[in-house]
């Protein structure tokens, strides 16, 4: 039987949460000559907006990702980075949420099977073979920083061997480094942040369900893991850092983000 759902769970599995019961953004598949001015900027790769579609659906729209799929076969094998790095594909996507229909679907049409789908599918012998062949590969992360033990507890009875076998281990729920964080502490870091003049670069430290998250501009929030004096990673990319500035009763005036290929200093926005 899973353990029940943690707040380590929520803060790392939060990302694609909104989009994985929205409606399809536009049709997959033109049923005439496209304008020249309709092709989006990426092409001839996948339009972004769907691959980020086809991932958030995978976790819980399997009617949505059907949609996609029979327009567009090839995004079944789509990974969209939810940010720092984070990327996920959709068979991750429906392998951390234990969502065994949809990640059937996905292997059908084309989806490259991995580790982690294998835990949550419970295919014990192909988890022992990785196991043996390459020692220690139960303590990689999935998406969202999400253990490959989650995964085997994600797939339920059809997984128990499997749970059972990495629990054996004794290693396949790698500690993350997470320190407590008090509430006032907390508090001292809401707030809008932005570091040049124009919107793109504003970003908001909020809290959801008690949770700190770091919500960039028109991309989705990202749950942040304390390592201890206000140093946050976001979930899925342990080696970026969000790193606050704050005198000691007072709220956070800067912060430092890097990660990704940046070296940011982000300045507390008052007005």
């Amino acid at each position: 039987m899973p353990a029940p759902a943690t707040r380590r769970d929520f803060v790392l599995a939060a990302p694609a949460a909104a989009f994985a019961a929205g409606a399809l953004l536009r049709p997959g598949v033109a049923t005439a000559d496209t304008p020249a001015g309709a092709v989006h900027d990426a092409f001839p790769r996948q339009d972004p907006d769907l691959v980020r579609q086809a991932v958030g659906f995978s976790h819980g729209n399997i009617d949505g990702l059907r949609e996609l799929l029979d327009a567009q076969p090839e995004l079944a094998k789509a990974s969209w980075d939810w940010g720092f790095g984070d990327w996920e594909t959709c068979l991750g996507a429906a392998s951390h949420t234990g969502r065994v229909e949809i990640a059937e679907l996905l292997l059908e049409r084309g989806a490259r099977p991995t580790l982690f789908s294998a835990a949550m599918l419970g295919q014990l012998e192909v988890v022992r073979a990785f196991v043996e062949a390459q020692p220690g590969v139960q303590r990689l992360a999935g998406p969202h920083g999400i253990s490959l033990l989650r995964h085997a507890q994600a797939g339920r009875e059809r997984a128990a061997q499997v749970l059972a076998y990495l629990e054996s281990l004794g290693d396949a729920e790698p500690d993350l480094g997470e320190q407590p964080l008090s509430t006032a502490d907390r508090d001292r870091l809401l707030g809008d942040y932005a570091w040049a003049d124009d919107e793109r670069s504003r970003c908001a430290v909020e809290v959801r369900r008690e949770m700190l998250f770091f919500t960039p501009a028109g991309a989705p929030a990202r749950g942040l893991v304390h390592h201890g004096d206000l140093v946050f990673s976001p979930a899925g990319a342990p080696s970026a850092r969000i790193v606050f500035e704050a005198p000691p009763d007072g709220p956070a005036q800067r912060m430092r983000i890097t990660g990704a290929g940046v070296n940011l200093v982000a300045r507390r926005v008052t007005g």
